[in-house]
């Protein structure tokens, strides 16, 4: 296979990933960012996590609701808890890396916020740690998953929201996760700006 092949091969199964999560998850997609809406609309904030690509993503989300999306509009509570490397290094050091994300949320989570928890795999300490803190907090948590939703999906219970992709391949995971973060952002930014019902 030549190198166009294999870009062509690559694009095509982001595509079919796409199309297959597209029935799967849009009613969860729908859920989550009515919840978001409601939260943001009672003044209540969200706050994100992720490691690697998903900490890139939790930035890339809250980057679109403090600034803006595709319309002129306020900006919007949003905390990515990846940007602060002294407080993830000293919580990694005196605690554990596990406890970088949670630490956090039992600081600056309040009830009625959201966590936005991102994990392909599901399987991240961190991550999990983090929905438990949330709960503890009073907070609904919506999941980013892929694979078979982990230890992460086993935990969430009550108004949580999981949105699985239906894929084992880390990166079209990834690609799919980008998507929903698009799709949540223009979700909040009808109900609460744009005349839509919510």
């Amino acid at each position: 296979m030549d190198s166009h092949e294999r870009v062509a091969q690559l694009f095509h199964d982001s595509i079919r990933v796409k199309q297959d999560a597209l029935d799967r998850i849009a009613p969860d997609i729908v859920r989550a960012g009515r919840a978001m809406a409601r939260a943001l609309g009672a003044e209540r904030k969200i706050l994100i996590c992720g490691n690697g690509g998903s900490a890139a993503d939790a930035q890339h989300f809250s980057s679109e609701l403090l600034n803006r999306f595709e319309m002129e509009r306020p900006g919007l509570p949003a905390i990515a808890l990846t940007t602060d490397s002294s407080t993830l290094t000293s919580v990694a050091n005196d605690y554990h890396y596990d406890e970088v994300f949670g630490r956090q949320i039992r600081a600056l989570g309040h009830e009625g916020d959201i966590l936005l928890a991102i994990s392909t795999s599901g399987g991240s300490g961190n991550v999990v740690a983090a929905q438990q803190a949330a709960a503890e907090r009073g907070m609904i948590t919506v999941a980013l998953s892929g694979r078979d939703g982990g230890p992460l999906a086993d935990n969430l219970s009550g108004d949580d929201i999981e949105i699985r992709v239906p894929s084992d391949t880390t990166a079209r995971i990834q690609e799919v996760h980008l998507l929903v973060i698009h799709c949540l952002c223009d979700l909040i930014d009808r109900t609460l700006f744009g005349g839509a019902s919510g």
